[in-house]
């Protein structure tokens, strides 16, 4: 396991681009391949996440080319895909297992998804649950709570759902199972999630509907392959978005960002935070809003972060504590229970990091308080073998009085490869 060392940072100046959406990249090769026609994708994001959606479609005999500009999918219709000679490998990529459950519930063969020791430790009942009630016949360790998942393909039938949790990878799941179910699938949550698939389910040709607190699909439409560009990720834009917010003297522009309302909670927290930020060359881009983010350092104060805006913001909280690290005052997180189910216990694993950093930390089942301080120790950080929090520590050391050590910083690679290159490569010293 690669270890990486970051010196502290004079600046963060400059232009770049960051890599495409991962949960649209995800996405572009799930709904192309079940699609009539050919999709091309441009902007895909080559992590290994969304690799392993790719192969997973390749072992089910769809025709995807990949030129290293365009990614190329020959759709086999909603029930063309083939039965998998072997088990399919989602890594470590929970989007990928759980989407995947849902959209191999309607088949007619039998499939078996399984990934890393991450992966495998991971709550997946979340989707077999509901998945059951449609008639979806899944086994798993732990009574399907734990992959491996065996997947017998079976008719189903449209369900009401109200998710205690709002979370875009179940609603996705019981979504693609509903393109293969009788009648009409209904999923409600208590706040929107991401709504990447709506959007895309739609632009597809699939019957979907959203309304006030959740989505409505009515099974059997045919989709129809079509051309996708993958805006820049906001989640990997938003390990720069803090970092010049806390470099002195920094000021960067990130170009091509997806700016979907369903994923700016980090700009909204950044903005009551007192970040300077502003979104310039707003426009529109197969759907889904894109816009260029310039950030400008500036103090940041505590807020209290809650609500509506925290499945708007959920992959992003490893950077926000780096921010409310270095705010003012005591920034307190709750309703984000959640981040203890991600590739590993966010809020633990922050909360450690923080705490070897010098900062005041104070854990709760569904949160934290964070109290900021005005700089931060070097130290020993440990990823937990997650990419975000390895590549939030790697930001954190850009403010630390001395060298600060993150073990384990291979696991980057699930979500943004050229990372660390792109960082040093705005990074002032």
């Amino acid at each position: 396991m690669q270890s990486y060392t970051v010196q502290p940072a004079k600046g963060v100046r400059g232009e770049i681009r960051v890599p495409g959406d991962k949960s649209i990249s995800h996405r572009s090769i799930m709904f192309g391949s079940i699609a009539n026609g050919v999709t091309k994708v441009s902007g895909f994001l080559r992590g290994e996440d969304a690799l392993a959606t790719l192969e997973a479609f390749r072992a089910m005999g769809v025709q995807i080319d990949d030129d290293g500009e365009t990614v190329t999918i020959v759709g086999k219709g909603l029930h063309g895909l083939e039965e998998p000679t072997d088990v399919l490998d989602c890594g470590n990529s929970g989007t990928s297992m759980r989407l995947l459950t849902g959209l191999l519930a309607g088949q007619s063969f039998f499939s078996v998804l399984s990934g890393d020791k991450y992966l495998r430790a991971r709550p997946m009942k979340r989707v077999v649950g509901p998945l059951s009630r449609m008639g979806a016949r899944i086994g798993g360790r732990a009574g399907g709570e734990k992959a491996p998942l065996a997947i017998q393909g079976s008719p189903l039938k449209g369900i009401e759902y109200d998710s205690p949790v709002s979370s875009a990878q179940v609603k996705s799941a019981i979504m693609l199972a509903g393109l293969y179910a009788e009648g009409e699938t209904v999923v409600r949550e208590p706040h929107l999630s991401r709504d990447h698939s709506e959007r895309m389910l739609r632009a597809f040709g699939a019957n979907v509907e959203t309304f006030p607190g959740g989505v409505r699909v009515r099974g059997g439409a045919e989709l129809t392959g079509r051309d996708i560009v993958v805006p820049g990720d906001i989640s990997s834009a938003a390990f720069f978005m803090v970092a010049a917010s806390i470099v002195p003297g920094a000021d960067l522009i990130i170009k091509g960002v997806g700016i979907n309302p369903t994923r700016t909670g980090i700009i909204d927290i950044l903005k009551g935070m007192g970040a300077n930020l502003e979104l310039l060359n707003e426009r529109d881009e197969t759907g889904e809003p894109v816009a260029d983010i310039r950030v400008r350092h500036a103090q940041l104060k505590a807020m209290a972060i809650s609500g509506e805006v925290v499945p708007r913001a959920i992959d992003e909280f490893p950077a926000i504590c780096v921010a409310a690290a270095l705010a003012q005052g005591t920034t307190v997180v709750s309703g984000a229970e959640e981040l203890r189910v991600k590739e590993t216990d966010r809020i633990a694993a922050m909360a450690d990091n923080l705490r070897r950093a010098g900062v005041t930390v104070v854990e709760t089942p569904d949160g934290m308080e964070i109290t900021g301080v005005s700089a931060l120790k070097a130290c020993a950080a440990d990823s937990f073998g997650d990419h975000r929090i390895a590549m939030s520590m790697m930001v954190a050391g850009l403010v630390a009085q001395g060298e600060t050590t993150i073990s384990d910083v291979d696991c980057i690679a699930t979500s943004f490869p050229g990372f660390r290159e792109l960082l040093e490569g705005v990074v002032q010293r």
